[in-house]
């Protein structure tokens, strides 16, 4: 059930993405039917929660390295869970009848489920790498979320501001995290949660609390990192109510919550936690008083209360993490209410302007209602939810736990918060639903539809429910969660209304007084400020776009300084910094051949090597007069490089060498045409021109080099007799425990089918950066053409003439088209026979891909781009996608019967008049290989011949200008 309710939202994502624009209302009903599904299904399972010590579920997926995929549910899981699942149910019916018919729901609904389960795998990760993984999705997904209006700038702006930050900081919490792994010995989250005193005793402690606190505090908004939050108001109103209160910004407490009995307890979590908590609180409010949009004043309360749960975790005392909890439900409750009635009377009076709106209780007295219920929360007044925790923050702020400023003036630090919070409440309510009937409204003001008001009803009466009766309501849940979280150093405290007249209940009396007397002295200043006084100048925005202009310009100067237009260049230092890293093992181990004789050289393999130098020198040469003649030697050492391979008993390998030669070296002539013409023989790094033998002496000698260094580092392991190898390990392993005779192979798609599941993923974007970058391709204009692009346009214009009467490519070859043709379905069978015999002969996917492809290859050669595209109706993205789609499934079928990821599994079947016939799981991951290759191939191919088919019409003469008397 545990992972039924992770993967809900996933699923349910994936068919609202497939939907078709119109389908609003089919897309609404996915969103909620999975939103109330994963909440009923989190709602049974709190009787285990609350019995034990926690849900637990745990799938196998790199052992070796301690890392697996755990779910987990305690106490504090299920109460952020419940928060994800049941406010995002409301925030889905909320949508429904706020968004535009003009916009295209299927995909917002998409985008929102998709954050949910980014959320649900957060907080139920029993896994710190999987913990950081989802943190980043759900980074991603908010991006998404924000920019949803993408036609809008500020929208735009907003998201890529907000990735920004929330990205880096997620980056600096990855790191800490790994930290914390390598002090504990293991990511396991019961175990790091058991290892306390270790983790706080350790010298990697700081930098590892460090790291993590800017995670925590750039996704929750946490000074100095909370600028991001208010330009985030640009997104729909459902995601600030999902996202802005209820979920993203949490995700940051959750961490400290989560993170709080082994990070908190040291001087160094309580000076800066407590700082950053106060600090956040104190602006978070202050500005909240002077903002003129609704949305703006919300978002900066939000800023601010989240201040004040940092603040509380600060503390470093049992009961103030207990109250910390207890606030993050208090206020998710209220806060998305709020948003959602702002999101109300934007929808019905068509301004969010504070300055504009006034006396609309007049025309939604039910929504203004639930708005001043929701906002006196928010400012804390008696018997509703936001009194109770911030009675618990005062009592907390008042007792003293040591003897440092900070600890002293805390009470009055946070009555002073409490007091912008009664103030800007008190100016949401009266500015907006009291005073005179509004005048120059876009829209006539009125009642929202009944079930749009329906998620305000609920969470509204949440909090009188809670505020009035919250030992019977709130009670239990909140000492479960709290319990998972102090365990033994469990406090008590009552969650009662009155507690007598205390110290505490005199500073919120204080609060409400000055707050509500502020805010009527200072009502007409308040509505004519333009900006925040005293943080005028201290913007975070203008801060980030400076620090961010500077890392450009940085950026910019550094490659001024190291980047160049020649390839080679780059290629020089790629091969220095090897050579480098190669003679480290020397300088310090020293070097040393082993005792085993040297085998002698045979004639024929030595005049093959020959050969194949010879190819090496003459491109070396050829490539700075002739391009094709370099690419034909290249491809000659290529192919004695194939011949070595049979020679050294390598089928698989001389295999593999001989179709990737063919293909490659196709494409490559295809792409001839559109190399750069070539730039003068000048030193790029010092600006100086040089002589080309003086370059090409440098480059001999470094490649001389290379080729040395490689050669005795081969020699050197070569005369050493190793008998414990890793070929040991995979020969005396791969039949009894893979089913497959040919080792390379098995080693491709069961021992090492993880590293070759990402070089396939990899090879699938580099094939759609190929893709992109050649429609976006442009020749150099017909005024700068060299002499050389000169002959080759002379050439260009015969093709084209050629093609109009019908000739191919074929048709200026030796080898006939109809042959070509015909060769197709042969090189298909073969293709075939490599795939099903790779397991244990030469062969595999790769092999039958490349094979593939070169029967498309031909085709091109034969008929020409559009003519296969016709006839063979190739669509590479479908082949890529079920080639990818195919392998990762087989991984995951292991995982259905709890084995590791990419498991394989063989067996032997007895078939009628065959006999036994070997049948291996690995078969899948090759098939998803061979059809990820052939379609990449494919993708290139039709990518260059196309950019060619362009490139030639474009340069089609100009027709005649019209006459003057025509031209009108």
């Amino acid at each position: 059930m545990l992972w039924l309710i992770l993967l809900l939202p996933f699923l349910g994502s994936l068919a609202a993405a497939f939907l078709s624009s119109r389908a609003r209302d089919t897309a609404g009903i996915i969103a909620g039917m999975v939103a109330l599904a994963g909440t009923l299904l989190t709602a049974l399972l709190y009787p285990a929660v609350a019995d034990r010590t926690g849900l637990r579920s745990e799938i196998e997926w790199l052992p070796s390295l301690g890392l697996n995929l755990v779910v987990r549910l305690d106490g504090l899981s299920w109460i952020f869970a419940q928060l994800v699942l049941a406010i995002g149910f409301l925030v889905v019916l909320y949508a429904r009848y706020y968004m535009s018919r003009d916009d295209p729901v299927p995909r917002f609904f998409s985008f929102l489920l998709a954050f949910m389960g980014s959320m649900l795998g957060l907080v139920m990760s029993g896994n710190l790498v999987q913990l950081a993984f989802f943190w980043e999705l759900t980074s991603l997904c908010s991006f998404l979320l924000i920019g949803y209006w993408h036609q809008n700038e500020a929208a735009r702006s907003a998201a890529r501001v907000a990735l920004i930050v929330t990205a880096a900081g997620g980056l600096c919490l990855l790191i800490g995290l790994l930290l914390i792994g390598r002090i504990v010995g293991s990511y396991d989250l019961e175990a790091v949660l058991a290892s306390g005193d270790a983790i706080r005793s350790s010298e990697l402690y700081l930098p590892a609390l460090l790291l993590i606190l800017i995670g925590a505090f750039t996704k929750s908004a946490q000074f100095p990192f909370h600028f991001w939050l208010p330009h985030a108001m640009a997104a729909p109103t459902p995601v600030s109510a999902y996202l802005h209160s209820a979920t993203m910004v949490k995700a940051g407490i959750f961490i400290l919550i989560r993170l709080w009995p082994v990070l908190a307890g040291s001087e160094a979590w309580y000076y800066i936690v407590t700082s950053a908590g106060l600090l956040t609180l104190l602006i978070g409010a202050w500005a909240a008083i002077f903002q003129q949009d609704l949305k703006g004043l919300l978002a900066y309360s939000t800023i601010s209360h989240l201040g004040i749960i940092t603040l509380l975790l600060g503390i470093g005392s049992p009961l103030a993490a207990v109250a910390a909890i207890f606030h993050t439900l208090n206020h998710a409750t209220f806060k998305a209410s709020l948003f959602m009635a702002a999101g109300i009377i934007d929808h019905e009076a068509g301004t969010r302007d504070l300055r504009r709106l006034s006396g609309l209780y007049r025309f939604m007295p039910i929504t203004a209602t639930l708005a001043m219920v929701a906002a006196a929360a928010m400012a804390g007044v008696p018997l509703l939810n936001g009194f109770l925790s911030k009675e618990m923050l005062l009592a907390e702020a008042v007792t003293d736990y040591n003897d440092t400023w900070l600890d002293q003036a805390l009470p009055y630090l946070a009555t002073l918060g409490l007091t912008f919070s009664v103030l800007y409440s008190l100016r949401f309510i009266h500015q907006t639903f009291f005073g005179p009937r509004p005048t120059s409204l876009p829209r006539t003001p009125h009642e929202a539809p009944r079930w749009m008001r329906a998620p305000i009803e609920v969470l509204v009466v949440g909090c009188l429910v809670v505020g009035i009766f919250p030992a019977v309501t709130m009670g239990p849940v909140l000492e479960v969660a709290a319990r998972s979280v102090l365990g033994p150093n469990m406090p008590t405290y009552s969650l009662a209304i009155w507690h007598g007249f205390t110290r505490p209940l005199f500073l919120s009396i204080v609060a409400l007084a000055v707050g509500a007397a502020g805010y009527f002295v200072f009502a007409r200043q308040l509505n004519t400020a333009s900006a925040v006084p005293l943080l005028g100048r201290l913007k975070g925005r203008r801060m980030f776009e400076t620090v961010l202009s500077i890392l450009i310009g940085a950026a910019r100067r550094l490659m001024k300084v190291v980047a160049t237009e020649r390839l080679q260049s780059q290629l020089r230092v790629l091969v220095l910094v090897g050579c480098i890293a190669g003679l480290l093992p020397f300088l310090r181990a020293g070097y040393a051949i082993g005792t085993l004789g040297v085998t002698p050289l045979d004639p024929g393999f030595g005049a093959i090597w020959l050969v194949g130098a010879g190819c090496a020198l003459a491109a070396a040469w050829q490539a700075k007069y002739h391009r094709l003649a370099a690419v034909v030697l290249v491809s000659g050492t290529g192919l004695v490089s194939c011949i070595s391979f049979v020679w050294l008993s390598a089928p698989d390998l001389a295999l593999t060498q001989l179709l990737v030669e063919t293909v490659t070296t196709i494409l490559m002539l295809l792409s001839l045409r559109w190399l750069p013409k070539r730039l003068p023989d000048v030193w790029p790094e010092a600006g100086t021109p040089i002589s080309v033998r003086a370059r090409r002496a440098i480059d001999l000698v470094i490649a001389g080099g290379a080729g040395v260094g490689l050669g005795l580092l081969s020699y050197a392991i070569m005369t050493r007799s190793l008998p414990d190898t890793v070929s040991r390990f995979f020969i005396e392993r791969s039949y009894p425990e893979a089913g497959g005779r040919n080792v390379v192979n098995v080693i491709l798609v069961d021992f090492r089918a993880f590293d070759t599941l990402g070089e396939i993923t990899v090879l699938a974007i580099v094939a759609l950066t190929v893709f992109s970058l050649l429609r976006r391709f442009r020749p150099a204009s017909e005024s700068v053409r060299s002499p050389l692009q000169q002959l080759q346009q002379d050439a260009f214009d015969e093709e084209r003439d050629d093609r109009s009467r019908g000739d191919t490519l074929a048709d200026y070859l030796l080898v006939p088209r109809v042959i070509m043709e015909w060769l197709f379905p042969f090189i298909t069978v073969l293709a075939l026979y490599l795939l099903i015999r790779g397991h244990d002969l030469p062969g595999g996917g790769f092999a039958a891909g490349v094979t593939m492809s070169i029967a498309l290859i031909l085709q091109y050669m034969a008929a020409g781009t559009r003519s296969i595209e016709a006839r063979l109706r190739i669509k590479p993205l479908n082949w890529m996608g079920v080639g990818l789609m195919t392998a990762v499934a087989t991984g995951l079928g292991a995982l259905i019967f709890g084995y590791p990821f990419l498991t394989s599994f063989f067996r032997y079947l007895d078939v009628p008049l065959v006999g036994k016939v070997p049948v291996a799981s690995a078969l899948l991951f090759d098939l998803g290989v061979f059809l990820l290759v052939v379609g990449t191939t494919a993708l290139i191919l039709i990518a260059i011949a196309h950019q060619s088919i362009r490139t030639t019409a474009r340069r089609q003469p100009d027709p005649p200008p019209l006459p003057v008397r025509e031209q009108g």
